[in-house]
Parts: structure tokens; C-alpha cells; sequence
């Protein structure tokens, strides 16, 4: 199974951080946020990864190369003026799936997570099922959460208990049948394939952090260099 790393935005809310810097560079912990991805993903077996950038990506590419140094082979899918997230992973799909492989890893590349990402690829394959989301407790920067997830692993768009979606999915290619690039945002697509009794959640316990701030990232950095300090 291959993986995607969404790293084509602007970071527009990081500014002026990412005036120079793509976000997926910027550092916590003395590394780049995008490395801890990586390195996740390598420990979990992934050796495929497919990473779309637009905003200063070739960065990224001259930092990583072909992946290498963590024991990966990367590719890239360019886009120029940056996609929505439905729309990046769409152009991307070539690269993300094989014949009888139709099953893929989407992350989010400005979050950090204790995630264990082995557990993605330990899940049954679901005919019924379209995407599976890793869902966390809310954040206070979002209280209202994002979907509500059922003890059978349903998920709804609303009900009594909200989580928050992480920004890390096992997705399957049917659920952008007959989309192209300007497909849009994956929220609403997300929504709609809910609608269908389509897609499935699981909840993570442990940390979680989107690091959509200059705040957010200090934080995150002063976490990692203490945890560093004490081990």
C-alpha cells in the first residue's frame, strides 16, 4: 500500500513562517515537521510515498530527493497553483494506486501524531466501505468537532459526541470515481460518501496536534525539545 503527504498549501496562516519556508520545513524539535511523517511511515512498512506540493515545493524536493535516507522511495506529484485536497489527491492517483491495489494512505502535512500508522494496514479491506478516518478528542481551538463516530465505527456528520478528524485517512479510489483535479476540497466529498453509510472511523487516543499556527508550532517545538532533554 502506498501513502500521500498533502504539502501543497501556502500556509497562509503560518505567515510569515512560510513566506520563505513551505510548511512541511518548518522545524519543530530541530526537524522538519515533514520528517516525522516520514519516519512514521517507514517504521509502520510503508516504503511508497507520493507527496504533492505547489507553494515553494521544489524545497521540498531539493531537502528529500527520491527518500532515500529514510529508507523510502518518494515521488512527486507538482501542481503549480496549489489544488484543494480532493483535487491534489486526484491528480495523484496514477501514482497511488496499481491494479487489485485500490487502497491508499492520505496524511495531513502540517499535524503530528503518536499515530502507530501500521494499524491502517491491519484493517480488513471493506467493499461497503469507501474511507476509513482516524478520528482524536477536540482540540480547544475546535471544540464543535468535526463528525460523530457510533460504537459499530460508523461515522455521522453530527450527533451527540463530536470528534475530530486528524487529518489521517485510509482511502479507497471509488470514492473519487468520475472526479478530476478541481475536484475540490475532501471535506465535503467526505460528507457526502457519510451520507452514503460509505465511510468508517476509529478513534486515537494519544496526541495529536495541528500545527496550523506559529503558536501551534512553538508549542509542538517546545515539546519535542523537552521530551529530547529528559530521554
Amino acid at each position: 500500500m502506498k501513502a500521500m503527504i498533502l504539502a501543497a498549501g501556502k500556509g497562509e496562516r503560518m505567515r510569515p513562517l512560510t513566506l520563505t519556508t513551505p510548511k512541511p520545513l518548518l522545524e519543530a524539535g530541530g526537524r522538519p515537521l515533514i520528517a516525522y511523517h516520514l519516519e512514521n511511515l517507514q517504521q509502520a512498512g510503508f516504503r511508497d510515498v507520493i507527496i504533492n506540493h505547489a507553494w515553494l515545493g521544489e524545497q521540498i524536493e531539493q531537502w528529500l530527493g527520491n527518500g532515500e535516507q529514510f529508507g523510502l522511495t518518494v515521488r512527486y506529484s507538482a501542481e503549480g497553483e496549489p489544488l484543494e485536497t480532493a483535487g491534489g489527491i486526484v491528480r495523484a492517483l496514477p501514482l497511488l494506486t496499481d491494479a487489485g491495489d485500490e487502497w491508499f494512505v492520505v496524511l495531513n502535512g502540517d499535524i503530528w501524531t503518536d499515530f502507530p500508522l501500521e494499524r491502517l494496514l491491519e484493517i480488513p479491506t471493506d467493499p461497503d466501505c469507501d474511507a476509513l478516518l482516524v478520528l482524536t478528542r477536540n482540540p480547544e481551538h475546535h471544540p464543535a468537532g468535526d463528525f460523530h463516530l457510533s460504537p459499530d465505527g460508523r461515522l455521522a456528520s453530527d450527533g451527540d459526541h463530536t470528534l475530530t478528524f486528524t487529518g489521517i485517512s485510509l482511502l479507497n479510489r471509488r470514492l473519487f470515481s468520475g472526479l478530476d483535479d478541481s475536484a475540490g476540497k475532501l471535506g465535503p466529498l467526505l460528507r457526502q460518501a457519510i451520507g452514503r453509510n460509505r465511510v468508517r472511523g476509529i478513534q486515537h487516543h494519544g496526541s495529536w496536534m495541528d500545527i496550523g499556527t506559529p503558536a501551534r508550532l512553538a508549542e509542538l517545538d517546545a515539546l519535542l525539545t523537552g521530551s529530547r532533554s529528559r530521554a
